[in-house]
């Protein structure tokens, strides 16, 4: 079916949406084509070998850029002889190396532990020009927004689309609605994007986004740098949105140009009078329009287990007996239980343990020189165990080292590291222990995220910088700033910037490992799927259709339950779909005894009837908010769930979950908890009718006689079509606009192909001059 944009007014979302549409299928669903793929260690496994076992290759290897990022950890890196003496857990390296054998295999341009421009997946992307305006950006990452800054459509993705896009360079998808929030006026002083995000969460909830792709405007936002903007929009995904995404102007270009995988010359021209045109029209028709006066805003914190429990730093912790909604004052009493912080206490008062400066959010160069300028001349509190600075990439960390900002952390105090996710998540060594207090820079603070019982207020480097420094949370506002112009911070010019981004430094060639190293985790490499056969052909997937389900359907009473709390990051460390049963609610349904030995809670899954479960009703909103993990619907099916019912969900895990062969179905509260709790609370059976979209109870009673689902959606759970099977039929299409790209939109050609590796490079240096960094080569 062919489609044919609007001609009236757009968005910005609805031009990049239109630019990228290869087929619109007669249930109303769209193919997008991708531009840019970016992946890591976590959530590619499983599509690589869902790509080796269906003899598939990758359509198209110059759109995807590899590195290793949540997994890795952040300690120096000096002595790094090989991945499997560096990485002591077992299924951290596991991923690590299966990720180097499938980029090997399916040659994919890669940036792993020994290559300096190794980062964060959404900090590498921009800095090294992959991310270019009005192209679409996904990887198997929730914070894949971060890209939209740059005006790109960009949203996070589970493991069977990161398949997809290997196999096809396209995605399935559904229109989302445009939601507008304008800022208007300018920031005070003290208040930051990480405060202006914080502010905007709190207002609108983690819900407030459902079902849309958030446009930032406004002058704050226009007056905000590119590295600010991406902090923005790298926490619209917090807010509930599909995307976040900021009109790129500028700021964006200067930003772009110059950097190693942008385009140069004519095409640089071509591809600014196209971006130009990329902002959203006078009267085009926003679904939501929300105006927040931007002089009105404080720095801010959160003080619970949500991005949405956002404060100013000047207020105090909220009483729950002040809330009348029941399921709001739960979740606020759980909250308070799980920080361990009575209500009315002045946040400026809460005592610190950890703090963490780091994070796809903020870890930039930007992030650092301002922690920097807060700390200098300053040390950290005696009562703060452990600070840690962690940057974004190792361009950034060489950018700052030239800087002497490693100097002014660690004379402070601070731990200086190398890149990688670090305490964001806690997949890594940095964690947080149980009950211990972090001030951080990241974007989550769930129950258990930084660690087991880890407790986090999210907050702006400046603020993170200051509270480490008197070990409270600190009003920034109030701290005093120390001029010691003998410690200046050195900042950089941007062509600097740009040019170290342009330099092809790499980290000293590390030793070659021993034949003891090599032995280390023989066996493991075992379990790495192996390459595809150069005559492989594209064979169909499938998965069991879905019709009707009869179970027995467990009540969930809670609202805003992440994809940390369905399966908690340590069961992430895996590459394989299943055996993720046990992980399923893991830290609400089991609990340490005084032996550190799991007992079981009375969680309701832990309960008869319901440890046979097949289907979950949930009373809340959002549920499966936050990561893109697809491991959560792995989780659910593993357990034996096939059906989730709540009034809403978590954009990236209802779309996860079709391709799981579950169905999450929307209903409203009211009618949940009138008609379908109650049979839930007696531990009765529902009837899921899929092909009539009904719901009964065991008794034959209708209960719900039309429940809504995309036909498409419904199509494929019905017949138990794959995806990709599906979008491989339409290849005439795909390389019809393959064609129509290269000519239009032929500045985003290149992309990772334009990598360049140095080899048989023996020694580099860099030699600074006012304007430049070069690096020079020896022994070719």
């Amino acid at each position: 079916m062919s489609y044919t944009p609007s001609s009236g007014p757009r968005t910005l979302y609805d031009k990049v949406f239109d630019a990228h549409v290869v087929h619109k299928n007669e249930a109303g669903s769209y193919l997008l084509y991708i531009d840019r793929h970016i992946i890591h260690e976590v959530t590619s496994p499983q599509a690589f070998e869902g790509l080796t076992n269906a003899g598939r290759r990758m359509r198209r290897t110059d759109c995807t850029l590899a590195t290793v990022d949540h997994n890795i950890p952040t300690e120096p890196r000096n002595n790094f002889k090989s991945v499997d003496t560096f990485i002591k857990e077992n299924d951290s390296r596991l991923q690590v190396k299966t990720l180097e054998e499938n980029v090997k295999n399916f040659n994919v341009p890669y940036f792993g532990m020994t290559e300096a421009r190794q980062g964060i997946v959404h900090i590498i992307g921009p800095e090294q020009g992959f991310t270019l305006p009005g192209t679409t950006v996904v990887c198997g990452d929730s914070h894949t927004s971060t890209h939209g800054a740059f005006g790109c459509l960009a949203f996070g993705i589970g493991t069977s689309e990161v398949e997809h896009v290997f196999a096809t360079q396209t995605l399935i998808q559904a229109k989302s609605k445009n939601m507008r929030i304008t800022v208007t006026g300018k920031l005070n002083e003290g208040v930051t994007s990480k405060d202006l995000i914080l502010h905007i969460i709190g207002a609108i909830g983690t819900a407030g986004g459902t079902g849309c792709v958030i446009e930032f405007a406004g002058e704050a936002i226009q007056n905000l740098s590119m590295e600010a903007r991406m902090s923005m929009c790298n926490m619209s995904i917090e807010g509930g949105a599909r995307a976040g995404m900021i009109a790129p102007d500028n700021t964006t270009f200067e930003y772009l140009k110059g950097r190693p995988l942008a385009p140069t010359g004519a095409e640089w021209e071509k591809g600014v009078a196209f971006w130009k045109t990329l902002y959203s029209d006078k009267d085009a028709k926003f679904d939501h329009d929300i105006t927040i006066d931007g002089t009105t805003i404080a720095p801010t914190v959160t003080w619970g287990t949500s991005p949405q429990d956002a404060l100013p730093i000047s207020a105090a912790v909220p009483d729950p007996a002040k809330v009348d909604d029941p399921i709001k004052k739960a979740g606020m009493q759980r909250a308070l239980e799980y920080m361990g912080l009575e209500p009315n206490t002045p946040l400026t008062q809460i005592k610190l343990d950890k703090v963490f400066i780091g994070s796809c959010t903020n870890a930039r160069i930007e992030d650092l020189r301002s922690a920097a300028t807060v700390v200098r001349g300053h040390k950290i509190a005696s009562n703060i165990i452990r600070a840690m600075i962690v940057p974004g990439s190792g361009l950034v960390k060489k950018q700052a080292e030239d800087e002497g900002l490693d100097k002014i952390f660690i004379d402070a105090g601070f731990e200086w590291r190398e890149a990688g996710c670090s305490m964001c998540l806690g997949m890594n060594p940095d964690i947080l222990s149980p009950k211990e207090r972090c001030a951080s820079t990241s974007n989550r603070n769930f129950e258990g995220r930084q660690g087991y019982q880890g407790r986090t207020h999210l907050m702006s480097p400046a603020m993170a910088a200051a509270s480490a420094i008197t070990g409270y949370l600190t009003d920034i506002r109030q701290f005093e700033i120390k001029k010691d112009e003998s410690a200046k911070v050195e900042i950089a010019s941007d062509e600097e910037d740009k040019d170290l981004q342009n330099s092809s430094y790499t980290h000293t060639e590390p030793e070659q490992p021993s034949e003891a190293d090599e032995n280390v985790a023989e066996d493991e490499v075992d379990d790495i799927p192996s390459p595809v056969a150069a005559t492989a052909t594209a064979t169909a997937g499938g998965m069991e259709p879905f019709t009707i389900v009869t179970g027995i359907a467990a009540p969930l009473e809670k609202a805003n339950v992440d994809t940390d709390a369905i399966i908690p990051k340590q069961f992430l460390k895996t590459i394989k779909r299943t055996g993720l049963k046990v992980g399923l609610f893991y830290e609400w349904r089991f609990q340490k005894d005084a032996n550190g030995k799991d007992q079981e809670t009375d969680f309701v899954l832990n309960v008869e009837p319901y440890r046979n479960a097949e289907v979950l009703v949930i009373t809340g909103d959002n549920f499966g908010c936050g990561s893109s993990r697809e491991h959560a619907p792995w989780a659910l099916k593993d357990f034996g769930i096939k059906c989730m019912i709540a009034p809403s969900f978590g954009d990236i895990f209802y779309n996860n979950s079709f391709k799981n062969g579950l169905l999450p179905i929307r209903i409203d509260a009211a009618t949940i908890k009138e008609k379908l709790i109650p049979v839930a609370k007696n531990g009765g059976q529902l009837k899921i009718d899929l092909p009539n979209q009904t719901i009964s109870d065991d008794k034959g009673n209708v209960l719900i006689d039309h429940f809504e689902v995309e036909e498409f959606r419904k199509y494929c759970l019905t017949n138990g079509f794959d995806d990709i099977s599906l979008t491989l039929q339409l290849e005439e299409y795909i390389s019809k606009y393959e064609q129509v790209r290269k000519d239009k939109y032929s500045f985003w050609e290149g992309g990772s192909a334009l990598v360049k590796f140095p080899m048989n490079i023996k020694e580099q240096k860099f030699t600074k001059s006012l304007t430049t960094y070069d690096v020079v080569h020896q022994d070719w």
